[in-house]
């Protein structure tokens, strides 16, 4: 009763705002009307192997995009939560390079609705590494705050270090796929004193943001080259071409 009390002092004090806009919302870590219509859940039917949102209404699990028809992933299946525009560019750009932190408790709580229907038996989760310079630059991976958010929100567990970065590479906005592809080509290898905890395992990667899937490739071949079971992949936001 007491900690009740505390809390509606609290609550008074500092009332719960909208992590878009801060606007006053019932909830802590919520959205207001406006914004939740702003931000585009990616719902209905999907390609299974990236989540990217697909016409029509079939809701089987055997559809594929285009582009991952014509480039095979080394995933198994993958799933976005959101599609990268509007109120969720936002948030992945406040997550990421304004220092809003506290948005990835509801994001990882959107991620692990998106994956509900994937195999978790045994999986472990697994951030994408930046490189070190970088993450002093930045002071945390915004990819190893959802992965351990996301592992408060599904019971599985989650070894932050299970990939290393070997090499810093250029920021990949502009680049074409193909040189999306070359530039990280080898450079994520496993951690060679966790190496132990993902043999035989299926492995679920984290990102933020899936564009082209040229990391997230990256991660998923130095998963199965350090011999990981099946490896699955999710990420807070995809980019959708005609959306």
């Amino acid at each position: 009763m007491v900690q009740s009390g505390l809390q509606t002092a609290v609550s008074l004090i500092y009332p719960p705002r909208c992590l878009g806009c801060g606007g006053t919302v019932d909830d802590d870590f919520g959205l207001c009307g406006p914004c939740w219509r702003d931000t585009p859940f990616i719902g209905g039917s999907i390609c299974d192997t990236c989540g990217t949102p697909l016409p029509g209404d079939d809701l089987s699990d055997t559809l594929k995009c285009d582009e991952c028809m014509r480039t095979p992933r080394p995933w198994k299946q993958g799933r976005a939560a959101l599609i990268y525009r509007d109120g969720a560019r936002r948030l992945v750009l406040a997550l990421k390079h304004g220092d809003r932190q506290e948005i990835a408790q509801p994001a990882a709580l959107w991620m692990s609705r998106a994956i509900k229907d994937l195999p978790q038996d045994n999986m472990i989760i697994a951030p994408i590494p930046l490189h070190w310079t970088r993450l002093l630059k930045r002071r945390y991976n915004q990819s190893g705050l959802l992965a351990q958010a996301l592992a408060r929100h599904t019971g599985l567990p989650v070894c932050q270090d299970l990939l290393v970065r070997q090499k810093r590479t250029q920021p990949m906005e502009g680049m074409t796929r193909e040189v999306r592809f070359t530039s990280v080509k080898g450079v994520i290898s496993a951690h060679p004193r966790r190496r132990h905890r993902l043999i035989g395992r299926p492995v679920l990667l984290v990102d933020d943001v899936m564009t082209s899937g040229a990391t997230l490739s990256a991660a998923a071949d130095a998963c199965i080259a350090a011999g990981s079971g099946p490896v699955y992949v999710v990420a807070l936001a995809r980019v959708a071409r005609d959306t």
